[in-house]
């Protein structure tokens, strides 16, 4: 009888028991004159002592504005050094802080504010030209429990004064009334139907998350880590900063959004050990005319997640970018997020092909989605995921938080793997993308990688569009490489005896220069959105067997 996919993480190092606070606290006694952070477009630096001593000073304004243990501090900005100091000063006083999606609209910044209940707002004055000021001004009126809003430009400093009106003992007084398992994060996932749910996270969840994915990677006070994924997401702010923060690293930020020029521009100056981002930002990167133009001599190691990463960019990245340890990692939001990391002396087929395996004290299970019975190993079904990861649950939302996580506390992840007889996981696709065709199950994941090594092709995502007849077909959108061209029957004449023929697309779509499919602003793609653009391009009938994401 086949092994089932089952797996759990045994480890002889154990979680740890502090809050963020108690953690940081002791980094700055072993490290105090280590680089802490670094933002480049700021031109701010600060060593672990100077940070810490900010991240007080910032603890002591909020509590002389009346922030109490359990209230909801709502963060709208992009990257920047006063969002890191946001981050620590509130869990310090045991405030949950609400990651507010820098994209946010007037309908979305109305929804997350009165849905966390946040009553103390911190925002930046604009982003890419959208004034975040003017959006909260038309909102106001209809968030009762927001009772304060301090903008970043021009409340700051004020805030840092009002530090004098709480003394640092009455900051320690409430650390001392904190335990690591409270709520300490809301996250709003970027729903695809529906409204956003807000994953409920402890210092618990996060902080071993970050410690383990900085274990993983082998970091040490000597590394430095150039983060130009955003804070509002957990790539940012727990693969990031909570992973440096619990080794002693450096945290570089390099732009406040993500540009590859910026990014590769501060990588090579600051002498960065470790990259991070999702597959789109390294191909933006590896694609960018000044590539050559800098040296990547200091990296070894860096981070590729966020969505499924195609093998070819992986080699790229390993060779090019003078990266031979970057790392795969899978999770979301819900589970901290990391669930499974490559490790750096995989081999390199583990490290192309898979997303890794376990990490410690977590468990994973791939069940069938209709019986819940777990599968043998090799055979796709849903991933599950149990263990100190998975979130307290979504903020006020208990119907929610019961069909995410059943009564045995597994997460159920949506995402469709197969587990190998070594352990290693690999994401075929999610429930809701996965491509019924005629009967035949189509894996999406599959096709993009086999038309990633087309040497015209930068980039590929795969969806599925309604079809009367076989009730979905195959649809590719390809970005083509600058100076190429491809037609359909190009493309067709490649897959011919390649992939099956019913896998190969019966529908393709190019993009060109600085077209792009919609992604979110952490870098994913959304598949729904894609299939209800093809529905309108190509005339489909919606009614057909089209399932949203």
């Amino acid at each position: 009888m086949s092994a089932l996919s089952y797996t759990h993480g045994a480890s002889a190092v154990p979680l740890i028991g502090e809050t963020i606070g108690e953690n940081l606290r002791r980094t700055v006694e072993r490290h105090p004159d280590n680089e802490a952070l670094v933002v480049a477009h700021q031109g701010y630096r600060a060593t672990y002592r100077e940070f810490w001593d900010q991240v007080s000073e910032c603890a002591r304004g909020l509590l002389a504005r009346g922030v109490e243990k359990g209230d909801r501090v709502g963060i709208w900005a992009p990257n920047r050094y006063e969002w890191v100091i946001v981050q620590y000063a509130t869990a310090r006083i045991g405030a949950i802080l609400v990651n507010i999606n820098p994209a946010y609209k007037t309908s979305e910044l109305e929804y997350a504010l009165n849905q966390s209940g946040t009553s103390f707002l911190i925002l930046a004055t604009q982003n890419r030209g959208a004034s975040y000021v003017d959006m909260l001004g038309e909102v106001r009126g209809r968030t009762p429990e927001l009772r304060e809003a301090l903008v970043l430009e021009d409340g700051w400093d004020a805030l840092l004064r009002d530090a004098s009106g709480a003394s640092e003992q009455q900051v320690e007084e409430r650390e001392q009334t904190l335990n690591f398992d409270e709520p300490i994060n809301i996250q709003y996932t970027s729903g695809t139907t529906g409204f956003p749910k807000g994953a409920t996270l402890s210092h618990h969840n996060i902080l071993n998350n970050g410690y383990f994915i900085g274990e993983g990677l082998k970091y040490t006070d000597h590394d430095r880590v150039c983060i130009p994924v955003p804070f509002y997401h957990c790539f940012g702010m727990v693969l990031g900063n909570l992973a440096c923060t619990t080794h002693g690293s450096t945290m570089v930020v390099p732009n406040d959004n993500f540009d590859p020029l910026k990014t590769l521009q501060t990588a090579s100056k600051e002498r960065c050990t470790s990259l991070y981002g999702v597959p789109t930002m390294f191909i933006a990167e590896l694609d960018h005319p000044q590539f050559g133009d800098f040296e990547y001599e200091s990296l070894r190691t860096g981070i590729m997640a966020g969505s499924p990463c195609p093998v070819e960019v992986m080699k790229k990245v390993q060779s090019k970018m003078h990266m031979p340890q970057v790392t795969i990692m899978y999770g979301m939001t819900e589970t901290s997020p990391v669930s499974t990391q490559t490790a750096l002396d995989d081999p390199l087929e583990k490290q192309t092909g898979t997303v890794g395996r376990i990490h410690p004290h977590v468990e994973i299970k791939i069940v069938d989605p209709e019986s819940g019975s777990v599968v043998p190993r090799g055979t796709p079904g849903e991933l599950c995921t149990r263990g100190y990861n998975v979130m307290l649950g979504y903020w006020n939302n208990a119907e929610a938080t019961r069909e995410s996580i059943d009564a045995g506390r597994w997460m159920h992840t949506g995402d469709l793997a197969t587990m190998d007889d070594d352990g290693y996981l690999n994401i075929v696709g999610r429930i809701k993308d996965m491509i019924i065709r005629g009967g035949e199950n189509i894996y999406p994941r599959e096709i993009e990688e086999f038309l990633y090594t087309h040497p015209d092709i930068s980039d590929v995502q795969v969806i599925g569009v309604p079809s009367e007849k076989y009730g979905e077909e195959v649809m590719a959108w390809v970005k083509v490489r600058e100076g190429a061209d491809l037609t359909d029957e190009q493309m067709a004449q490649f897959c011919e005896g390649r992939i099956a023929r019913f896998k190969v697309p019966r529908y393709w779509k190019f993009l060109k220069g600085t077209e792009m499919w919609p992604m979110t602003i952490s870098g994913k793609v959304q598949k729904y959105k894609m299939r209800e653009m093809a529905v309108d391009e190509l005339g489909l009938q919606a009614a057909a067997a089209v399932r949203t994401a």
